[in-house]
């Protein structure tokens, strides 16, 4: 990931601010990828053809290496489990410092949604299921959390407008983990998913951009029109 935001120009004193870590840290990780693809470069790899492909099979389907295995192989790749299972966790690695990165954002910048069971509750003579909603802001990590027993997608709006009101505005993006009352028909690329029109229309009325986490794993982890953003 350094070695990337070198090569798009940012200088060791930018990329030290935006990881949050020392100018000392950045020259020295600099270095050590340096020497390593040079490494690299000097003794080939029989995984080399295939790095892109590997890449894509992480971070569109989070496919795990044996998982990898089996589609390079269709493709022509005969090296051993050991070094793809190697590079794979280094990518994996690479990949959860970035999510970190992109986690800890600007103020007004992004806020992610839970909404699961809390337990049971006896309400008019009858047991029924308590949910918990909740709203964490990425930056300053203030939470919202409102109890119910209606998972209707018309109250989880509500619930959003109750935790805009308790905030005094909203993020420009809201990361959420595949809730139904959001995503329909979740595929591996978020883009091919199926939403539900209805939160659809509340999203965009208030210019929201919904981000999805990774299917099967849960915490990963627009700009108001008529509020002032966070």
């Amino acid at each position: 990931m350094i070695r990337n935001m070198k090569d798009r120009g940012m200088s060791n004193r930018e990329i030290a601010r935006d990881l949050g870590i020392s100018r000392n840290k950045v020259s020295k990780l600099l270095r050590t990828t340096r020497l390593a693809n040079h490494r690299q470069r000097k003794r080939g790899s029989k995984l080399d053809p295939y790095r892109d492909r590997i890449r894509a099979l992480i971070d569109e389907h989070n496919l795990s290496a044996v998982r990898i295995l089996e589609e390079i192989r269709k493709m022509g790749y005969h090296g051993g489990y050991t070094i793809l299972k190697e590079y794979c966790h280094d990518l994996r690695k690479d990949r959860r410092i970035q999510a970190v990165y992109r986690y800890e954002t600007d103020p007004g910048k992004q806020s992610q949604v839970d909404f699961g069971e809390f337990g049971h509750i006896d309400m008019d003579g009858k047991r029924r299921k308590l949910y918990a909603f909740s709203m964490i802001l990425g930056y300053s990590r203030m939470r919202y959390v409102e109890f119910t027993t209606d998972i209707s997608t018309e109250n989880i709006i509500r619930m959003h407008l109750n935790a805009f009101s308790f905030y005094g505005g909203f993020t420009d993006t809201i990361l959420y983990d595949n809730m139904k009352q959001v995503v329909i028909d979740r595929k591996l690329k978020a883009s091919e998913s199926r939403f539900n029109p209805k939160f659809m229309d509340f999203a965009e009325y208030y210019g929201i951009v919904i981000r999805l986490c990774y299917p099967y794993r849960p915490r990963q982890r627009g700009r108001s029109r008529t509020q002032q953003s966070m």
